[in-house]
């Protein structure tokens, strides 16, 4: 998949989430088998840049892999200023939200809520286009409301304005996450407009992957949710577009050395105090398979130092895999 004058090595990306893709898990999905991974979300108020959870968002120190990072906002000038910013601190993509469904969000009139105004969509599009010699993406919803699907239109509006790939989630901003994505606003999208185009919504697996990829005909696919806490589903998709095979999820072992890799990374970037708060809520979505009770989870979101979470982790994971073991025996 090409976006600009950037080669993908493949069409599987992760999706920009804040709180969540930051470097670390940025970093661990590509080497997961991503193509590319999006930051998480920076407003275009200058009057937050300086804050210590924005300088981190814009942090890309030894990053690999090509850098893309979202922005988010309603004024086009302001738009334009936080693009050229971004490219300055080594964004080599700049994304612009117009998905987001957050009331907080869409409350000061940006992510999804500018799907209500094209005209000031074209021109928050042509600022950020004009502003930066990098490519330029976006990131969609179908519409406003199930009465209002204009993706369509938005789409047209953007490849008019030089976006070089479009991502669609497959629900309006009033459905927020309820419900299904549907994918035929989505297809209606690819038909209308030469640009790439990227499907987003629901794609929890290798064998809805392809059914959404056949049924859309879109370019890519972009995976945000489902890659909480299994950050290889981009390699098992990967896999099973080429070969039609499905690969088996990474042993416990494995799972292990991820997370335990995954969670020391976020001490690294946070330092030790908010790094172990921040880890909780991933090691949550890695384990919520094997907890079932919470009892485990309860246990970590109490323990108050780096060193107790990786011992607990270690020990944790080591009675998982004798479990395993012993059932494999007696099988």
């Amino acid at each position: 998949m090409q976006i600009g004058q950037y080669t993908l090595s493949n069409n599987l990306i992760l999706a920009p989430m804040a709180g969540v893709t930051d470097r670390p898990f940025r970093e661990l999905c590509r080497k997961m088998g991503a193509g590319l991974a999006v930051s998480e979300m920076l407003s275009s108020n200058p009057r937050v840049w300086q804050t210590e959870k924005s300088m981190n968002r814009m942090n890309h120190e030894g990053e690999l892999g090509i850098r893309s990072v979202q922005i988010a906002g309603s004024e086009p000038k302001l738009m334009a200023q936080a693009a050229r910013l971004n490219v300055d601190s080594g964004a080599q993509i700049i994304d612009i939200n117009m998905g987001c469904p957050a009331k907080k969000v869409n409350k000061k009139l940006a992510g999804s809520a500018l799907l209500q105004d094209p005209k000031l969509v074209e021109q928050i599009l042509s600022a950020v286009v004009d502003a930066v010699d990098v490519p330029v993406t976006l990131k969609i919803r179908t519409g406003w409301s199930p009465d209002n699907r204009n993706g369509v239109e938005i789409a047209q509006i953007a490849q008019a304005c030089g976006i070089q790939s479009l991502a669609v989630h497959g629900r309006t901003r009033s459905c927020m996450f309820k419900g299904e994505a549907e994918y035929e606003t989505i297809r209606a999208i690819k038909q209308a407009v030469d640009i790439p185009i990227v499907a987003n919504g629901d794609v929890t697996n290798e064998q809805e992957a392809k059914k959404v990829l056949a049924f859309t005909g879109a370019d890519g696919l972009m995976i945000g949710r489902a890659a909480q806490g299994n950050p290889w589903i981009f390699k098992q998709i990967q896999h099973f577009l080429q070969t039609g095979d499905t690969l088996a999820k990474p042993s416990v072992t494995e799972q292990s050395e991820v997370l335990i890799g995954h969670v020391e990374g976020l001490y690294s970037l946070y330092g030790d105090f908010s790094g172990l708060r921040i880890a909780r809520k991933h090691v949550g979505w890695y384990v919520t398979s094997h907890d079932e009770t919470r009892e485990f989870r309860r246990v970590f979101n109490a323990l108050e130092s780096t060193h107790a979470q990786i011992a607990a982790l270690k020990d944790y994971f080591s009675s998982l895999s004798r479990q395993s073991k012993e059932i494999e025996s007696v099988a």
